[in-house]
């Protein structure tokens, strides 16, 4: 009986498919490259995000889809495309990103990744490898800026990973729902899983999107080119909705590779009205704002996790002369102090 394969989410558009299993010796993935896969051990993740939205228990002997990909995570996996076939391959992100294991946090190096093995790439009735990013390639647009004009585009950025940028993007949502303003959610970069824009969602984004909708497993190593026409695409996408307000996140901290690649293209930044940075203690709080001014950036204001301790906020407070925000506040609209 041929076991049932569990998709990953960001297979979730790939229907009508056959398995070629020579490939699997010969074919060199690029971005996007689905294919089906064996768990040979459980390590890091003991599930991956399925079509459904919902997380799926794996176990070792499960065929699962996945599409290749990278990731840049500090606190957990950092991968690329493999440069050669190979006898293992790891789940690099739950959404469905494969790839080579380069390194990891100290807090996985017990567990390691979730290893599997190639089985063979899907492929259409023509027998071309199926790419999740080709499959969207007709929607995407070119960069013009244009579109940032319709609406007020506010930016949330951070010093690292898990600084309280989702966070931050999540409360400034709510917060101007509470204030009877449209607003909408785009996740640019980062690592496909859906949890970011649904968090947002669920605090009251009109509209949500980000780079995954577009077949993009992870943003890592993407050209600056590919990223402004992202950046584009999904800012027409959640204009259908007319938001007053477009909050957009951008992964890991402002000196990751994509990050910094943003932040410093003057095209892009002459489309953002306002720039949130969060931050986990206060030296990085006040030492973020000098780098963005580096960058040629005014901070609008803070927040972030540091927001949670009272004692670090006065040492914020003490040292700059931005105004601070701790969710509760960003829930109830503050923020539109420092926006009109």
């Amino acid at each position: 009986m041929e076991k049932r394969v569990k998709k990953t989410y960001i297979c979730t558009g790939v229907k009508n498919y056959s398995v070629d299993y020579k490939k699997a010796l010969t074919h060199l993935p690029v971005a996007g490259d689905v294919a089906l896969f064996e768990v040979r051990t459980i390590g890091k993740h003991t599930q991956i995000q399925g079509e459904q939205i919902r997380n799926v228990k794996i176990i070792p002997g499960d065929v699962i889809m996945a599409a290749f990909g990278t990731r840049y995570a500090t606190e957990q996996f950092e991968g690329y495309l493999p440069t050669e076939t190979s006898d293992e391959y790891h789940i690099l992100g739950a959404g469905g990103s494969v790839g080579i294991l380069h390194s990891s946090h100290k807090k996985f190096e017990k567990v390691g990744p979730t290893a599997l093995r190639l089985i063979g790439y899907a492929v259409d009735s023509n027998n071309n490898v199926i790419n999740t990013k080709k499959m969207h390639a007709h929607e995407m647009l070119g960069f013009s800026g244009a579109g940032s004009s319709l609406t007020k585009v506010i930016l949330s950025v951070g010093s690292s990973m898990d600084s309280g940028k989702t966070t931050t993007a999540a409360h400034l949502v709510n917060g101007f729902k509470n204030t009877r303003h449209k607003t909408a959610f785009i996740k640019l970069t980062g690592t496909v899983f859906t949890k970011d824009k649904d968090l947002a969602c669920d605090m009251g984004a009109d509209m949500v999107a980000d780079f995954g909708d577009m077949g993009f497993p992870s943003t890592y190593m993407c050209r600056e080119e590919e990223l402004l026409n992202l950046y584009e695409t999904l800012l027409a996408k959640v204009a259908a909705c007319s938001p007053d307000y477009v909050v957009i996140e951008i992964a890991d901290g402002i000196f990751q590779r994509e990050t910094a690649m943003l932040l410093t293209n003057h095209k892009f930044m002459a489309g953002i009205d306002a720039v949130f940075f969060s931050a986990g203690d206060s030296l990085s709080a006040v030492q973020g704002i000098k780098s963005l001014q580096d960058m040629h950036i005014n901070t609008t204001a803070l927040s972030g996790l540091f927001t949670a301790s009272p004692l670090l906020m006065r040492e914020v407070k003490e040292r700059v002369n931005i105004p601070v925000f701790t969710i509760e506040q960003l829930s109830e609209g503050a923020a539109l102090s420092v926006l009109n």
